[in-house]
């Protein structure tokens, strides 16, 4: 997809942008995660990754194991659902498809759009309950921000 350099990137590209900037902050060795969400303007009202809770220092043999620590990682899309207010989100980006708890979490919070980038192998049920609560999913890989150089 080529874009020509006075060419404005789509609201949903941007918001895809903010969520990969966001992923590199996460300390996760395995998956760094980004989320990103906008809101009826279109003006960004959250950025996230996956990580421990603010202030939690851990030794460095915390990260070794993925299975071990993976129960005490807070997730991209529930770490940007804490920083926003139920109804004020229209858009969630996220770039990682979100599983089926941050699923059930997002339909709570009436977001009706999500999109993603890649597939979560361990848990993609979260289509099912996007589906069933009438949540437009829409994967978006290969798109402006894989090509350009200033996304990460």
């Amino acid at each position: 997809m080529e874009h020509l350099p006075n060419k404005r990137v789509s609201w949903e590209e941007y918001a895809m942008g903010l969520a990969t900037a966001a992923s590199v902050r996460s300390e996760d060795p395995f998956y760094k995660v980004g989320a990103c969400a906008l809101n009826k303007k279109n003006k960004v009202i959250g950025t996230a990754y996956n990580g421990l809770a603010s202030g939690k220092v851990v030794d460095e043999s915390f990260w070794a194991d993925r299975d071990k620590r993976r129960p005490y990682m807070i997730h991209a899309e529930a770490n940007l659902l804490s920083l926003i207010k139920r109804g004020k989100c229209k858009l969630l980006a996220c770039t990682l498809l979100p599983c089926s708890a941050c699923a059930t979490l997002i339909a709570a919070h009436g977001i009706k759009k999500v999109i993603y980038k890649e597939v979560y192998k361990r848990d993609q049920m979260a289509l099912d309950i996007f589906k069933f609560y009438n949540i437009k999913c829409e994967c978006v890989e290969n798109k402006y921000w894989d090509e350009s150089p200033i996304y990460i």
